[in-house]
């Protein structure tokens, strides 16, 4: 069995260094099986230091120039050689118990795809409450989180990846076809709770509440415009971190 690890990244020279040592660390729950892994960072068309530190870190670089992260995704899982595909965001940390619950549900050999719940990086009450009311619709609805995917390969590519046509929300999009075709082949689609996946709460902190409401009232009201235009995600494309 091979998995292959992908990490997009975006001018994350501040975090990247991090992510890929815990990620590395993570991986001894694969190392224990007799797995073998492949690490994949795809620059998104960066402007600082985040190729150099992936190469240090001895991660298969890809360069992706167009800067959306579905093609970001897209291009690492190109040139990745693994029965399965893990995708795990710059700015985001997997711990030894979530790859292992994954490697349990890959032996099980009826599970298709899956993804994790979340925990902040930095906790305070309000986002505390608002995540536990998020993970519990995410759980129920099966809907994925993009800072924790993985994937059949050979699912991937049959469902032809991240849509390009969306610069965010690409996960909750790739759920959709996911739970179709689970249902089609009488597989599992599952998300993980047992051990969430640690991530980044930068951009809660970068942008004012007003801009998150803009943002949720425009998903709500006029979605398609909200993930297909490049300027409604600014949050996500500013190149701040």
């Amino acid at each position: 069995m091979k998995v292959s690890i992908i990490v997009p990244a975006f001018n994350e020279e501040k975090l990247l260094g991090q992510t890929l040592a815990r990620i590395k660390s993570a991986g001894t729950a694969f190392v224990h099986l007799g797995w073998e892994t492949e690490l994949i960072v795809c620059d998104n068309n960066s402007t600082d230091r985040t190729a150099e530190i992936a190469r240090a870190a001895g991660a298969t670089v890809v360069c992706e120039p167009v800067n959306q992260i579905s093609r970001a995704r897209n291009s690492g899982a190109a040139v990745a050689t693994g029965h399965w595909l893990i995708f795990v965001d710059a700015d985001s940390q997997p711990g030894a118990e979530l790859f292992a619950d994954t490697a349990k549900l890959i032996q099980a050999g009826d599970c298709i795809a899956g993804g994790a719940v979340i925990r902040w990086d930095q906790v305070s009450l309000p986002a505390e409450l608002a995540t536990s009311v998020v993970n519990v619709v995410f759980r129920w609805r099966r809907l994925l989180s993009g800072a924790f995917i993985f994937i059949e390969t050979s699912a991937f590519r049959k469902i032809g990846g991240f849509s390009q046509e969306v610069y965010v929300g690409e996960d909750l999009e790739l759920s959709r076809r996911l739970k179709k075709l689970a249902r089609e082949t009488g597989r599992r689609f599952v998300i993980l709770h047992r051990h969430p996946i640690v991530t980044s709460a930068r951009r809660a902190r970068r942008f004012s509440l007003g801009a998150h409401l803009q943002f949720l009232f425009c998903l709500v009201f006029d979605p398609h415009h909200a993930i297909t235009d490049r300027a409604a995600a600014q949050a996500w494309y500013d190149g701040r971190r």
